[in-house]
């Protein structure tokens, strides 16, 4: 189990539990320890990776794996190991092919629900969304590979929204329907592929039976993590949530947090030198590291209250804004980033909230430079404080 004794009376210290809760969430993600060799053995492993921004989310898969060049992450992308697509919530995510058809009949009916709300402000019918799913299934066939805004024009023709919020919500039920999916990118644009035609076969399971296998994915990817966590993550309700925690049965273990019960797979753990640091090392004692995490990356937006802390004299509220991209240095979330991709450069800025010692800066910089290894461009870094 997770070093430490939640609800004992020893005098431990909650600030190193809470400690040892954020290193074996790094080593469980490899951001720490041995990289995973594939970018899609990185999907697998969390499952649904949140990739609306397409490069940053390409990026987190090269942080957690020797894929570690765009054009590496691109590759497996292009050649479907992996599709991006909208699944889980209503949004983008990395998906591995063999996931794909499970997941949207598990979670897609209640994804619907929301997308629905749209589709009447817009007043389309669904018998306009079924026309529509059939011409973007003829438009398709024979692996005739189209981006949106070809098929945009095969709907307008037809006399249906071909363009803007409208257009996005009948490819995104196409999506969540599981009659498309990302193929090649062309250009800056993916395009779409029919989910039958390049997505093999996979056997059918029952609700009760992916509830589980998503419950044991999630926590075995993510965690420690808590109730909380799984169910911002899979939209999933608290009942089913709950329902599916306990028909894992002792494949996890657990570990409180401030109360708060949050589960982990001691398996994954296991033979990564890093899940064995023990959680009362010092700071500055040769195990820091900076994570320069991309915007959406699961080690931060994953975990809505128990997150990497902000430094004790930050002026910043207490809550880390899990939306922006985050630099993480020694377990504490000293700042945000951005990165501008030139022809011959990437500029990376960065925001600090306090004073960093040299070491450090010098695992910022060394984070920065893998990102410019990643666009296989050199890098300027440009700090300051927020």
């Amino acid at each position: 189990m997770v070093d430490g004794c939640p609800g004992c009376a020893c005098g431990h210290d909650d600030r190193v539990e809470l400690r040892t809760v954020l290193r074996h969430r790094l080593a469980t993600q490899r951001l720490t320890g041995p990289p995973l060799p594939t970018a899609a053995d990185t999907v697998r492993l969390l499952t649904c990776v949140q990739a609306q921004e397409r490069e940053h989310a390409c990026f987190s898969l090269a942080l957690r794996s020797r894929a570690t060049t765009l054009a590496d992450v691109r590759a497996e992308l292009d050649s479907g190991a992996f599709v991006r697509t909208h699944i889980l919530r209503p949004t983008w995510h990395f998906v591995a092919a063999e996931d794909l058809r499970w997941i949207l009949d598990l979670t897609s009916p209640r994804v619907e629900r929301v997308l629905a709300v749209q589709l009447r402000r817009s007043s389309l019918a669904e018998r306009d969304v079924g026309r529509a799913l059939e011409i973007v299934a003829e438009a398709l066939a024979g692996r005739n590979f189209l981006t949106r805004k070809e098929i945009g024009a095969r709907l307008a023709a037809a006399g249906l929204p071909g363009s803007g919020q409208e257009l996005g919500n009948l490819v995104m039920v196409a999506e969540l329907r599981g009659v498309v999916c990302s193929r090649p990118i062309r250009g800056v644009q993916h395009t779409y592929a029919l989910v039958d035609e390049v997505v093999p076969p996979t056997p059918a399971r029952s609700r009760e039976e992916a509830l589980a296998e998503l419950a044991r994915r999630f926590f075995g990817g993510h965690g420690p993590a808590s109730i909380k966590d799984f169910t911002r993550w899979s939209s999933l309700t608290v009942t089913d949530a709950r329902d599916a925690l306990a028909d894992v049965g002792d494949g996890l273990e657990r570990v409180d947090v401030d109360g708060v019960p949050h589960w982990y797979d001691p398996a994954l753990l296991s033979g990564q030198s890093s899940a064995r640091a023990d959680s009362t090392e010092p700071p500055g004692s040769g195990t820091r590291r900076a994570h320069l995490f991309p915007t959406y990356d699961e080690a931060v937006l994953t975990y809505p209250s128990v997150n990497f802390p902000l430094p004790p004299e930050s002026p910043a509220p207490a809550a880390p804004d899990q939306w922006s991209a985050a630099v993480v240095v020694d377990d504490v979330r000293v700042g945000t980033w951005k990165r501008t991709v030139g022809r011959t450069a990437v500029t990376v800025e960065s925001w600090f909230l306090g004073t960093l010692d040299d070491e450090q800066c010098g695992q910022v910089e060394a984070a920065a430079e893998r990102l410019g290894i990643f666009h296989g461009l050199p890098v300027r870094h440009v700090a300051g404080r927020s």
